[in-house]
């Protein structure tokens, strides 16, 4: 079952539930008489309310999510803790409703049965789904084209569990050896390479979906390479943990039947972090822009009265997944300032830079214009530093796993900029987006937005 038709099925079973739930719900607390009322209470349109409530809240919450091959004990956990939040909220309106009603009690009470059918309902119609998907994957139906990387004899095991299992997801298209085996053309029914750097045509020609990475101790050299050959790629990449990784706790694991797999592109956020800070980028633009406003004009002529040259600066970057967008800010340096150089990097005291370009920079009133691009969805207010293609492609060449910050929207402001000197080594920045990666969260974001806030106040240089 593919992801899409599995959604599709998902909120159907879910409009189900929800509708039996309310269903159940409207006849305890209106039909039953339990809860004395005054007026009519209409079904229909609080049912349609209701829906688009739990709809709003479980895509919020990532419920929708491909849970491919993954414990249903999990989703069932996930679900209890989604549907909590959301009756807690019904619940204090109920209460509200309830209190200016001058209704006692039994009302608020009826939610609690609510919230169980809801659970029991929605679990039910989920369990199904992926036990039919499960079954599926046993007769070979919707497995995922998957590509397995390491020595002849971790290579080979790893297939054979995979055969064992065909639950786990994965339909092996081919083996890559890393320990030579030139002579041997199959593993069972799937064809064996052996030369590394046809990995990207392989991918390609194979579409391959899931690279299992399953090098051994002595080969860690050569994983930087396998996972910066992938990056380019949408695949997913997992590895078999050392014994020495997973004693020390470095390796967070998915272990379905016992197979120990570490997810290398797992997801960095958690659904509802990711609504939340999406609707806070949108609200900080937006009021940013609106406010602004009146003093862009200002900005705009005491921009053509310092030097010649349009008021605006626009200029391609690369974003998430590599897209490319367009950035905007007021123009804070001279007319083509990169006529005679190329493409470079600005310094702190960059004599391309303007009189009054130097001041907004300082304030990073330059910035201002490129909420639009935090509006539009193409950027974050906080993130890696955007980046033009040319250095993309340049330091892609020469920093291992440079790509990996793509996966993120790229930002207005972030750790790196916030940390980093005119001064400090490219590498180094990199590092900083790296640690921004594996560290990002909800609050982590509120301590760099803090960071930036405060640099601004003093009067700090911020990296551009």
């Amino acid at each position: 079952m593919s992801g899409r038709k599995e959604k599709i099925f998902l909120v159907l079973t879910d409009f189900i539930a929800f509708s039996l739930s309310w269903i159940i719900y409207y006849y305890f607390r209106v039909e039953s008489g339990i809860v004395p009322y005054y007026t009519s209470i209409e079904f229909l349109p609080p049912m349609l309310v209701i829906y688009l409530y739990w709809l709003f809240l479980f895509y919020f919450f990532g419920l929708y999510q491909s849970w491919y091959a993954k414990s249903r004990f999990d989703e069932f956990v996930a679900i209890i803790k989604s549907t909590a939040f959301g009756v807690f909220i019904l619940f204090f309106l109920i209460f509200v409703d309830d209190a200016s009603s001058g209704i006692q009690g039994g009302n608020r009470a009826i939610i609690l049965v609510y919230w169980a059918v809801l659970v029991l309902l929605t679990g039910t119609g989920r369990f199904f789904i992926h036990t039919l998907q499960r079954s599926l994957l046993l007769k070979g139906i919707g497995l995922k084209n998957s590509l397995i990387i390491g020595n002849y004899e971790n290579s080979t095991e790893l297939y054979d569990e995979i055969e064992k299992y065909p639950a786990l997801g994965y339909k092996v298209s081919g083996l890559l050896l890393t320990n030579g085996k030139k002579d041997l053309s199959y593993y069972k029914d799937s064809p064996v390479h052996s030369d590394l750097t046809r990995l990207p045509e392989i991918l390609k020609d194979q579409n391959i979906e899931e690279v299992l990475i399953a090098v051994g101790s002595s080969e860690h050299n050569i994983l930087i390479d396998i996972i910066s050959s992938c990056e380019p790629f949408k695949v997913g990449m997992k590895i078999l943990p050392d014994m020495y990784d997973i004693i020390s706790g470095q390796a967070r694991m998915n272990q379905i039947y016992g197979l120990p797999l570490i997810d290398l592109v797992p997801p960095l956020l958690p659904e509802w972090e990711r609504k939340v800070k999406r609707i806070i980028d949108f609200v900080i633009a937006f009021i940013t822009l609106l406010l602004f406003l009146p003093f862009g004009i200002i900005v705009a002529v005491l921009i053509k009265l310092d030097s010649r040259g349009p008021v605006f600066y626009k200029q391609v970057r690369v974003g998430e997944n590599g897209k490319n967008f367009n950035i905007y800010k007021f123009r804070s340096m001279i007319q083509d300032a990169e006529k005679n150089t190329g493409p470079v990097w600005s310094l702190k005291d960059d004599p391309r830079i303007t009189k009054f370009g130097k001041i907004m920079r300082k304030y990073r009133i330059d910035e201002i214009p490129n909420f639009i691009s935090v509006l539009t969805g193409s950027m974050s207010f906080i993130g890696p530093r955007p980046e033009r293609p040319f250095f993309v492609d340049k330091f892609s060449k020469e920093i291992p796993l440079y790509r990996r910050r793509l996966r993120v929207k790229p930002g207005i402001t972030g750790w790196a900029q916030v940390n980093g000197r005119d001064s400090i080594s490219i590498p180094a920045k990199v590092s900083y987006d790296e640690f921004y990666m594996l560290h990002r969260s909800f609050f982590f974001d509120l301590r760099i937005l803090w960071m930036t806030f405060s640099k601004v106040i003093r009067s700090e240089h911020i990296q551009h």
